[in-house]
């Protein structure tokens, strides 16, 4: 599965919701396709891919935001700073509807990543780089780090997809994998140029 591929441990099962004879709160409960209904049928139910795919979105999402942050006040090309600006506010909803998710599957909020640097997450060490430069440099690392969170995030999405068992989990796994191939598709056409090898300038996408 796509999560084991990157080194997470799987979480274990939970039922449907923290208190089984509660109906959760629904100012926290995300709106990824209606209404939670703790009785249904096991779609409802999470799974481990559903808590570990969660638990691993979660912190990715936030180390990323804090690198759109930065843009605003370090980006020379406009459009990567408005671009920037719509991802970390995508950012924000997508780790405010995570975290209502894990708070329905009843799983703690234990953060197993917390100080990892997994496959596709922006690192610590990228984020003092950035924060140490301006201009074409920095809007360098902003479009390499962002990519690589996009499509690790893509990939993680389709592992959730595939494996996962609560639907509203599923759901949001596809609403996040359609945001961040759009993204995607708008980086790849503002992505600064570096000088290739000869001296000549090649464009840096893949």
């Amino acid at each position: 599965m796509a999560l084991l591929a990157v080194g997470c441990t799987t979480q274990p099962t939970a039922g449907t919701s923290p208190d089984a004879g509660a109906s959760p709160d629904a100012g926290g409960a995300p709106d990824a396709g209606g209404s939670p209904d703790a009785g249904a049928s096991p779609s409802g139910a999470f799974n481990a891919t559903d808590t570990a795919w969660i638990q691993l979105m979660i912190p990715m999402d936030e180390r990323a935001q804090l690198l759109t942050d930065l843009a605003p006040s370090r980006e020379t090309d406009p459009a990567l700073t408005a671009l920037a600006a719509r991802t970390g506010s995508r950012l924000r909803e997508d780790v405010r509807r995570l975290r209502a998710l894990l708070a329905l599957s009843g799983v703690p909020d234990t953060r197993p990543h917390e100080g990892h640097d997994m496959p596709g997450m922006v690192s610590l060490t990228t984020i003092e780089e950035a924060s140490a430069t301006t201009g074409h440099e920095f809007d360098r690392i902003l479009t390499d780090a962002l990519r690589a969170h996009l499509t690790q995030s893509r990939m993680l999405c389709a592992g959730e997809r595939t494996h996962g068992q609560a639907d509203m989990a599923k759901e949001l796994a596809a609403t996040i994998a359609t945001n961040t191939a759009e993204q995607i598709t708008q980086l790849d056409r503002l992505r600064p140029a570096q000088p290739a090898p000869h001296g000549t300038t090649a464009a840096t996408r893949p």
